[in-house]
């Protein structure tokens, strides 16, 4: 496992197929011999986030569910510029590396040609998807802009391994296309670029599936509770009752916080060092004040009026 005040250039030393990962976080070479942290730092990249992707590419394990230290920005700017970076640069690039490797003359280059332009379209299709509805959502989750028809569930459910013809292809090129000579090098370098894509397609997937998805997942149901505090917000107000904090005593706000807290009558007289006769009488003329009888209702209000951080309250 690498850590955060590792050497960057020991990371790449030792893993060289990472060196792809840097560009897509937006990590320029020419670190010298700065830690993984100050790289990062250098670079405005969320070092917990950029070495949990690091570590799990290259252990292949780790449980993500519920990690309130990834960084859901640093992420889709890594996945976003994963894509470009495999659609404007990869594919074109081994096509015309595969274009070099085979005689097109030949009736099963020609189909090997064009099962690799199906592939590469399979590919983009499954990437544009992503980049078109996927990626806008959890622009619109940071922004705290949630979309109602959709969530990351439907993404997940539909996502699957789309590097099915890549592995066709490589086997239809070894079994059906032997060549001599330069050729056979040049098409030996190819399937090496072909085997080293489908490794990248895989770890890329296994990301958006373990890191990607639960770090949106947690982001949901953050944006769900702020919209439940924004609502509350927009019914008590919207209600017209005319109550405030104000018309209340310090001390029967003391009392409703303690009740938003769970606490009894007798554990309320305790806490304020008062009777439980005049902790039932601060509740008869809260209720009377604020027409509100209910503890949810005194937890929403205690909520809207800054009486408790929302973040301390069951939702």
């Amino acid at each position: 496992m690498y850590e955060a005040d590792d050497k960057m250039i020991s990371l790449i030393r030792d893993n060289y197929d990472l060196l792809q990962m840097l560009g897509s976080f937006g990590i320029s070479l020419g670190f010298g011999d700065k830690t993984v942290r100050e790289t990062c730092e250098d670079n405005n990249v969320d070092t917990y986030t950029f070495l949990a992707v690091v570590n799990f590419t290259i252990n292949g394990y780790g449980d993500f569910e519920g990690d309130e230290q990834l960084s859901v920005p640093t992420l889709l700017h890594y996945l976003e510029a994963s894509h470009a970076y495999f659609l404007d640069f990869q594919l074109p690039y081994i096509r015309r590396e595969l274009q070099e490797s085979i005689d097109e003359r030949e009736s099963l280059a020609k189909l090997i040609l064009r099962f690799y332009d199906e592939y590469a379209h399979e590919i983009r299709r499954h990437m544009k998807y992503e980049q078109k509805t996927l990626f806008p959502y959890v622009e619109s989750l940071i922004e705290g802009r949630p979309a109602i028809d959709y969530n990351v569930e439907t993404f997940s459910k539909h996502h699957g391994a789309a590097d099915k013809k890549l592995r066709e292809l490589k086997l239809l090129i070894i079994k059906y296309l032997p060549q001599d000579g330069q050729h056979n090098n040049q098409l030996t370098a190819t399937l090496h670029d072909i085997y080293e894509n489908e490794v990248w397609l895989r770890q890329h997937a296994m990301v958006e599936d373990h890191i990607f998805v639960p770090a949106i997942r947690r982001l949901e149901q953050m944006t769900k509770q702020s919209d439940v505090a924004r609502n509350i917000s927009d019914m008590v107000f919207k209600a017209g009752s005319g109550q405030s904090s104000d018309s209340l005593s310090d001390r029967e706000k003391d009392v409703i916080v303690a009740l938003v807290q769970g606490m009894s009558n007798k554990e309320i007289a305790d806490h304020l060092c008062i009777s439980v006769n005049t902790v039932i009488t601060h509740r008869r003329n809260i209720a009377r004040k604020l027409q509100i009888h209910s503890p949810a209702g005194l937890t929403i209000y205690a909520i809207v009026n800054n009486l408790v951080d929302i973040s301390s309250v069951k939702l």
